[in-house]
């Protein structure tokens, strides 16, 4: 039987490769590997919010959700990304009411916005994992070689402070205090 390993939310970016669309990036909690999965702004947002304990002044809908759940007494006992293919990932939620356990089938973002509200952790199947993993030592490379790529050093101010707005715009706040740390050091 393929063994299930745990992960956690590492971080939430703009994606690169489809617009507008973000990259959550998981990490196995006894380990190096890494799993980037795609997901969309509202996902991104309620992700990024329970992370960083954001209350919006409304419940966004994950919110709604585990407020509905909580009344009906059920909780999220965990989810499990159970398929990839085509870099779509499929994961089922396992809802618990006292002793019964359902499992639905459900997007992956929405699947891990729900599990964060609920505390519940967050599986996959070693062999997905492995096949669909980057490994940290991978993913530092790249990292180093983008920035090789688009040196800061190269851009005048006024591009930095387009830069800094975009960032801010979009959320990257990783890249925007980035930016913002480069256009003070010059200043």
């Amino acid at each position: 039987m393929d063994k299930k390993i745990e992960l956690r939310v590492v971080n939430i970016s703009n994606s690169q490769a489809q617009v507008p669309a973000f990259a959550m990036l998981l990490q196995e909690m006894d380990g190096e590997r890494q799993l980037p999965i795609i997901i969309g702004p509202a996902e991104a947002q309620a992700i990024t919010f329970k992370l960083n304990s954001i209350r919006p002044i409304r419940p966004l809908t994950h919110d709604l959700f585990t407020s509905t759940l909580n009344v009906f007494d059920i909780t999220i006992a965990e989810v499990l990304i159970y398929k990839a293919q085509d870099g779509v990932f499929y994961s089922h939620i396992f809802y618990k009411r006292e002793e019964e356990i359902v499992r639905i089938d459900s997007r992956t973002s929405d699947a891990i916005a729900l599990a964060l509200r609920f505390n519940a952790p967050i599986y996959i199947y070693d062999s997905i994992l492995e096949k669909e993993c980057i490994s940290m030592s991978d993913a530092l490379e790249k990292e180093e070689a983008e920035m090789d790529d688009n040196s800061l050093a190269n851009k005048d101010i006024q591009s930095l402070k387009k830069e800094l707005a975009r960032a801010v715009k979009e959320e990257n706040y990783e890249l925007a205090s980035v930016l913002r740390d480069e256009i003070a050091r010059r200043q």
